[in-house]
């Protein structure tokens, strides 16, 4: 009797120790590194020019580069509520313009997001830096699965600003820990510093054994431009190099946190942009932030894993940030609801295997008015329609236009009379698709 207790005690101890293991390695920490209207040559392996990455750089390289990265908006709140749900932002009726100071509503604390998602997994969570997603309390993030809140409600541009359209003065930038107001109006030099130093602070705290998920979404390069007094000057292009510079310095500081405590290899981080750029550059690519060409939400898009990601890949795969809910849901072990309306793809076998491909699947640009003005199906992009930045010298309504993305990225040579087949059958699909979600 006392054998077979033994014997017992024996297989749930080899157990617990199997599982302790096998945890660290198939559970990876997380962090998503979100910066704020960073143009796709903002970075040094993009083609970036005044400044250097070095940090961003060697992040690619322990990586995946992607030069088909997209975001689903061309602006903050609707981009950053995508990426939280794994859905087009007007599934959760947040895709038209962003939330202001005065506005009253949020994402509504019923969507389900990947912070909810992996603190069902047993991860801790938290957010550093710029929410955009609602300032009063039901939106704030402690009500959408963070256990941890550091940083500020909205766009560092609304901070004291004067809305003269409906006489509504914004009060000076609030920054919040957890629920509390712990300061307004802050200096915003020091932003970058700050989030910094906050995430390598929690990255020290982590509780050993147990995986975090870390969402470093900073307020920079959103105008107005702010640098540290370390990074000013510092680069060709002036202070929007600087601001990058220092942006750059924050990755490796994450990174150099991590070496330190030994759990570099074991944390999966995507790096990224919300949109397109406002000050910064997204040649040869056509457009920028608050438009549906490409420049406006093909984004720099960087993802590595040591444990499991090989090194050095510059991949063309077509890639969204909706595709990061899905593909964390099954890194971490999560099931998805059946309800639960994803617009993503599981990539984790690519990620893993990049000389596989990723399946052909449509991919929709929403315009800052909340209208869907452009599809892209494989090499295909087609335009219908335009709210925002076209300027050929005609006058009117906006034509038609269809591109071939894999010869003519800069979307110059419109080819709809070449091949009104793939017009038609791109078109039916996109109003299909707007039409179901309507």
């Amino acid at each position: 009797m006392k054998f077979k207790h033994f014997i017992l005690f024996f297989s749930i101890a080899l157990f617990s120790l199997s599982c302790q293991k096998k945890a660290p390695i198939d559970r990876p920490n997380i962090i998503v590194i979100f910066t704020d209207d960073q143009g796709y040559s903002d970075v040094g392996v993009y083609g970036a020019k005044g400044f250097e990455t070095p940090h961003i750089d060697t992040l690619a390289k322990d990586g995946i580069q992607f030069t088909n990265f997209y975001v689903p908006a061309t602006v903050c709140t609707p981009s950053r509520a995508a990426l939280l749900t794994g859905q087009y932002p007007k599934r959760l009726g947040l895709h038209k313009g962003v939330i202001s100071p005065y506005s009253k509503h949020g994402l509504e604390p019923e969507a389900f997001t990947l912070a909810e998602m992996l603190k069902e997994q047993g991860y801790s969570t938290s957010i550093i830096g710029k929410w955009h997603l609602g300032h009063e309390s039901k939106y704030l993030p402690n009500n959408q699965g963070f256990d941890s809140y550091y940083g500020v409600p909205y766009s560092n541009d609304m901070d004291g600003y004067y809305y003269k359209h409906n006489d509504f003065q914004s009060p000076p930038l609030p920054f919040y820990r957890d629920t509390n107001l712990i300061a307004e109006g802050v200096n915003q030099d020091l932003l970058t510093q700050m989030f910094t130093s906050e995430a390598i602070a929690q990255i020290k705290m982590k509780e050993e054994g147990s995986p975090f998920f870390m969402y470093l979404a900073h307020c920079m390069p959103h105008v107005p431009l702010h640098a540290s007094e370390t990074f000013k000057g510092k680069s060709e292009l002036g202070l929007y190099g600087d601001v990058i510079m220092e942006l750059d310095w924050s990755v490796g500081e994450v990174v150099k946190a991590l070496k330190a405590e030994g759990i570099y290899d074991n944390t999966l981080i995507i790096f990224t942009s919300d949109n397109g750029p406002h000050k910064g550059s997204a040649l040869p690519l056509r457009g920028q932030k608050a438009e549906t060409w490409e420049g406006g939400q093909r984004v720099p898009g960087i993802i590595s894993w040591p444990n499991k990601i090989p090194k050095a890949i510059v991949s063309d795969q077509v890639v969204s940030t909706l595709d990061i809910f899905p593909t964390l849901a099954h890194i971490s072990g999560a099931t998805i609801m059946d309800s639960l309306q994803l617009d993503g793809l599981n990539i984790n076998e690519y990620l893993e295997n990049p000389m596989s491909k990723i399946a052909a699947r449509p991919f929709y640009y929403y315009g800052r008015n909340g209208d869907l003005e452009a599809i892209r199906l494989g090499k295909w992009k087609l335009h219908i329609k335009k709210y925002i930045g076209w300027n050929t010298g005609e006058s009117g309504k906006f034509s038609v236009a269809l591109y071939n993305l894999e010869t003519d990225i800069s979307e110059t040579l419109n080819l709809v009379a070449q091949y009104p087949d793939v017009v038609t059958s791109l078109q039916k699909n996109l109003l299909d698709f707007d039409k179901s979600i309507d």
